[in-house]
């Protein structure tokens, strides 16, 4: 029953994917001459992963605790990263952000097209060249006014524990004076396991930080900027383990 659940949920987000795609190629035809944010395609795509969530017949996720409706242009939003299904829990947040990903995410037919035309940015991991075009890239957007969003831990955790932070969010926000968001995912985990294409009922919730401020920080302060952040979402996650650790929903499909 799981197999066969999973294979329709593969249809389901491949088709609500391939009609959001042409519904941001009408978009941004009309905007992407004056939309130099590519705001409009950007929350297109969200708007996407958002609908074909909801769609999922695993899948319970939401907003947990309030949430401002727009964040500081100059932000570097960051947060745990359990699951491939994370970005489709995140995207529900109400502002547009340009996602840094792994480049081979550009290559996936559809999705990969929607992330390039939405403005992410790719990044081939482990390739320092890529690394400093990247964070170039996040500048950039950041400089039109555009918040950006990265995974500090650079990959999936496969268990409760967080990876260590990687540098790079911290150096591009401390380089731009900018702020850093913490946000929190949990329970997504089981939504979608790591190497593996079949899905587990999940309840995930997301939750939104206090933003802390870099300014007057300098490169020295770092390894101190990436202590606070992940003591922020450690704290902010413990407050949702609770409410994400019993998955089961009525009428919801249980993983065999």
């Amino acid at each position: 029953m799981n197999a066969l659940l999973s294979i329709w949920t593969w249809v389901e987000i491949g088709i609500v994917a391939l009609v959001g795609f042409f519904v941001q190629l009408v978009i941004a035809i009309f905007t992407l001459p004056f939309d130099k944010k590519r705001y409009a395609v950007g929350r297109c795509f969200r708007m996407v992963g958002v609908t074909a969530a909801k769609l999922t017949p695993y899948w319970r996720f939401g907003i947990h605790g309030p949430v401002p409706d727009q964040v500081a242009p100059n932000t570097v939003v960051v947060s745990n990263h359990e699951s491939n299904a994370d970005p489709f829990l995140i995207s529900r947040l109400p502002w547009e952000m340009k996602w840094l990903g792994k480049a081979s995410l550009f290559k996936v037919p559809v999705v990969g097209w929607m992330m390039g035309i939405a403005g992410d940015i790719p990044v081939h991991r482990g390739d320092k060249e890529s690394a400093t075009g990247a964070m170039a890239r996040c500048k950039q957007w950041m400089s039109k006014g555009m918040p950006v969003m990265i995974f500090p831990e650079g990959t999936r955790s496969k268990t409760d524990e967080l990876l260590p932070f990687k540098d790079g969010a911290f150096r591009l926000a401390i380089e731009q004076q900018a702020d850093v968001l913490p946000l929190a995912v949990s329970g997504t985990r089981k939504a979608l396991p790591k190497h593996s294409w079949r899905f587990s009922t999940s309840r995930g919730l997301v939750t939104v930080g206090t933003p802390i401020s870099t300014k007057g920080m300098t490169l020295d302060d770092v390894e101190r900027l990436k202590t606070l952040v992940r003591e922020q979402i450690l704290t902010l996650r413990a407050t949702l383990q609770p409410l994400t650790q019993d998955a089961a929903a009525p009428g919801a499909p249980s993983a065999a």
